[in-house]
């Protein structure tokens, strides 16, 4: 699967604990990636500065669904299920 554009749900949703360039204490859930454009597209995308943790999330049918929409309904699952899972 390819990562959708003008998705970010993954960049949004998640909790990350590992420093990210312009957020060095990682990133609360349901809080945007300092490093979303405007189109909701990263800007370190294929550059060698974008995080292990960003590179090691692979888009999977699972948690991207067919549409942005039904990935905000896993991620809002996920969390209402275990806030600290994700």
């Amino acid at each position: 699967m390819i990562c959708r554009s003008h998705c970010a749900v993954c960049c949004i949703y998640p909790s990350i604990s590992s420093s990210i360039p312009g957020m060095p204490d990682g990133k609360p859930a349901m809080v945007p990636c300092i490093q979303l454009d405007e189109e909701l597209n990263c800007k370190l995308f294929g550059k060698p500065e974008r995080p292990a943790v960003c590179i090691g999330f692979k888009p999977e049918m699972e948690f991207c669904g067919d549409s942005r929409q039904e990935a905000e309904g896993v991620f809002r699952w996920l969390l209402a299920e275990n806030p600290a899972s994700i």
